[in-house]
């Protein structure tokens, strides 16, 4: 099965918009922690720089996520410019089980070994083990939990939140990743 991650494009907005409220009725529908809204602007915003991406399997969306290169509002000190940040990633509930997660870390593994980054970060809700166990899985480490400030330099989603702040290291990573993905500087990527 082949897998494409690509940029967004303003068109897509309304099957992303889509996919968040989808993934918010199931957090909700099975009382997991997670969103209670998200944010459109810094969707959009995603958009038009580029860092909003899509999963499509057999042209159909798997799944959508962003990527950053800078993340010091969450990070702090420990953001030195080494690692592409994962966030606001949203998997398609038709692929459930399918391991798309796989496909959008492979991705973002082979982007920053392509950049010369170190790291693979990102974030998730600190009370919510089954997915920070999730993560670890893939080779995660927690390394703190932390409250997001009230700012509005972050999406609505993520104000005030107790994360989890979890990094993977890139360079000698022992969690095999199955398929290959390059994310080219086109936004392009093909993942067998």
């Amino acid at each position: 099965m082949c897998y494409v991650i690509t940029n967004a494009a303003p068109s897509d907005l309304p099957e992303i918009y889509l996919l968040f409220e989808e993934a918010i009725r199931f957090q909700k529908a099975n009382n997991y922690i997670g969103w209670n809204n998200y944010d459109k602007e810094w969707i959009k915003a995603d958009i038009k720089n580029g860092l909003l991406f899509k999963l499509i399997c057999h042209n159909e969306t798997a799944g959508v996520f962003s990527i950053c290169f800078s993340d010091a509002l969450i990070w702090r000190e420990r953001e030195t410019g080494n690692a592409v940040y994962l966030h606001r990633i949203v998997i398609n509930r038709k692929f459930a089980g399918r391991k798309m997660f796989n496909k959008v870390l492979a991705g973002a593994i082979q982007l920053a070994k392509s950049r010369g980054l170190n790291y693979i970060r990102m974030d998730t809700w600190a009370e919510n083990d089954r997915i920070i166990a999730y993560y670890k899985s893939y080779g995660f480490l927690f390394i703190e939990n932390y409250t997001t400030p009230g700012t509005e330099d972050l999406p609505v989603q993520h104000r005030n939140l107790h994360v989890a702040l979890l990094e993977k290291e890139v360079m000698n990573d022992k969690v095999p990743i199955y398929g290959e993905g390059v994310i080219t500087m086109d936004g392009v990527s093909k993942i067998d």
